[in-house]
């Protein structure tokens, strides 16, 4: 495991849930709804939703360097998605939905 203490800070300005605030987002309709599908099957994001809440249950002295791959992928992710914010309110739309699934509310404080 790499001692990369910048993916670590980034990884938590940009997962703005806790695991127990995404867990029971993941179990919703409007979760399983949002993101890209393939084969009608688990989005993407939904994956890597569940992916976050063990990263965020294990202990930073026993992530993996694939959890560390995955924590940039996330970072990622939502900054290119923060950057595509439509107008307008957010609170019920696909793209705070599918922001969720990685982790980060835009409508939390």
């Amino acid at each position: 495991m790499s001692d990369d203490k910048d993916v670590h800070t980034e990884f938590g300005e940009a997962v703005n849930m806790t695991a127990g605030e995404l867990e029971k987002w993941l179990k919703t309709d409007e979760s399983r709804q949002a993101g890209q599908h393939s084969g009608g099957g688990e989005s993407v994001g939904h994956e890597s939703g569940r992916r976050i809440v063990t990263i965020l249950r294990t202990k930073k002295a026993d992530l993996s360097e694939k959890d560390e791959k995955h924590m940039r992928k996330v970072v990622g992710y939502v900054h290119r998605h923060l950057a595509q914010r439509p107008s307008g309110d957010v609170e019920d739309t696909t793209w705070r939905y599918s922001l969720m699934n990685w982790g980060h509310d835009p409508c939390k404080n």
